[in-house]
């Protein structure tokens, strides 16, 4: 299981915060984009629609956080998770689910792969927001 805190992930000023988002809603995926990409300190390494997509990108890229959704046109976040601790490949990197299924259940499942963080898309964008802006600065210690 990952172990990784926020403090860890935390970078400097000379190091930005590198994100990858897993988002098939191209709404969604472009706001998060625009408006988290603006954080001082915080970039996006990267982007996929779908699971496979993103397996293969994940596999390719560097980043520092996975935001994922539950819920995607082709596969789904959970099942990627699942995959990602199947391979056996250290993963170190901050896993936040960002979904408007934010349950109790999918909280117990995501936490079992690793995800320290939980969002609902529909009122805790903020959240996320701030979470990340601190991350970018190095100001977290969660």
């Amino acid at each position: 299981m990952d172990h990784t805190t926020a403090s860890n992930i935390a970078k400097s000023s000379a190091a930005p915060l590198r994100i990858f988002l897993v988002e098939d809603s191209v709404a969604v995926r472009d706001l998060m984009i625009d408006t988290l990409g603006e954080i001082p300190g915080v970039v996006f390494a990267g982007f996929a629609e779908d699971e496979v997509d993103a397996l293969k990108k994940i596999d390719a890229e560097s980043f520092d956080v996975l935001i994922l959704d539950i819920e995607l046109k082709h596969g789904n976040g959970m099942s990627l998770l699942r995959t990602l601790a199947e391979s056996h490949k250290p993963l170190n990197s901050l896993k936040i689910i960002f979904s408007n299924n934010v349950s109790n259940v999918f909280r117990r499942a995501g936490e079992k792969y690793g995800v320290r963080f939980f969002f609902d898309k529909s009122s805790e964008f903020t959240k996320l927001r701030d979470l990340l802006a601190a991350l970018g600065t190095g100001l977290a210690e969660h």
